[in-house]
């Protein structure tokens, strides 16, 4: 670590004996809360959300091309009204066409959150969820109170993954979304979890195959053009935590780390064995690590 700069504050790497008991997968235990959904009509697009749980609210945003059942074991927040939405073309959430780019995607969400009258949130967001995040406190800082930036980057596209996510696209258009789950499951999982977590690659794979065409052909393409964030990352003045699956090989740990070197204040906290969707994959260390920090945004 002597790398990192004095900025870069606290390092945890949590192990499978920490946080809430868990069930096979991962996944935390289950508990009795309120749940509801809806959509809103916001810049052009519907967008459906759901909603678990009371008290501060915690918006979070999913990566591609999943939706918010990503999160389906992170909502059991006590103190906390978790908000799950799906970005336009992914899960129950409509693309009018295949035209995206990460800023609309922020300008969309920062739309939700008026829709849903919330002034102000701590906001998380894995993947391009999290670049979408980036770009939403750019936006608008003053509308956050916290961030939590999941198995992301503030890196733009380079010229081969550029191309990657534009070959993802156009197979997608070609061969049928579905086409795409073998491809990207090795992404998201470890391969410990693909081999004796059935259920886990089911979920996920649903999500996918979930997907719209114009959701998926607008994500790669948004994917490929994405800004740089790293300017943002030195402007951030709110709580922020950064969350990596240690065996990450879309976003490894090395991404973010710089992130946490250059976010004031930030603190990383890496999941052992865990892939591209750690929320997903260590469900109880992830929420471990949630209520841990979150007490600590005011």
């Amino acid at each position: 670590m002597s790398n990192l700069s004095p900025r870069a504050l606290s390092v945890v790497v949590l192990t499978a004996l920490l946080g809430a008991p868990a069930l096979a997968g991962g996944a935390s235990m289950p508990m009795a809360m309120p749940m509801t959904s809806g959509t809103v009509s916001v810049n052009g697009t519907t967008v459906f959300y759901k909603t678990a749980g009371s008290g501060q609210p915690l918006v979070l945003i999913h990566g591609y091309p999943l939706n918010g059942e990503l999160f389906k074991n992170n909502r059991a927040l006590p103190g906390y009204q978790v908000i799950t939405v799906d970005l336009p073309g992914f899960g129950k959430s409509v693309a009018p066409d295949a035209n995206a780019s990460i800023e609309n995607y922020a300008r969309t969400m920062l739309a939700f959150m008026d829709a849903m009258k919330l002034d102000k949130a701590i906001v998380g967001g894995m993947s391009m969820g999290g670049m979408t995040l980036l770009q939403m406190y750019k936006l608008a800082p003053e509308r956050f109170k916290g961030l939590i930036l999941i198995d992301t980057t503030a890196e733009p596209a380079g010229v081969a993954e550029a191309a990657n996510w534009r070959g993802t696209a156009q197979q997608a258009q070609q061969q049928g979304v579905a086409s795409l789950v073998p491809i990207l499951l090795p992404r998201m999982l470890t391969s410990v979890s693909r081999t004796t977590m059935p259920n886990q690659v089911a979920h996920l794979s649903t999500l996918v195959k979930n997907a719209s065409l114009n959701g998926v052909v607008g994500g790669g393409n948004a994917l490929a053009a994405r800004p740089d964030a790293n300017p943002i990352l030195p402007t951030i003045t709110v709580p922020t935590l950064i969350i990596a699956g240690v065996e990450d090989n879309l976003t490894p740990t090395e991404l973010q780390l710089k992130m946490n070197s250059a976010i004031p204040g930030s603190t990383l906290v890496e999941i052992p064995g865990a892939g591209h969707a750690a929320t997903f994959e260590k469900a109880a260390q992830v929420n471990a690590a949630l209520l841990k920090w979150l007490p600590t945004v005011r």
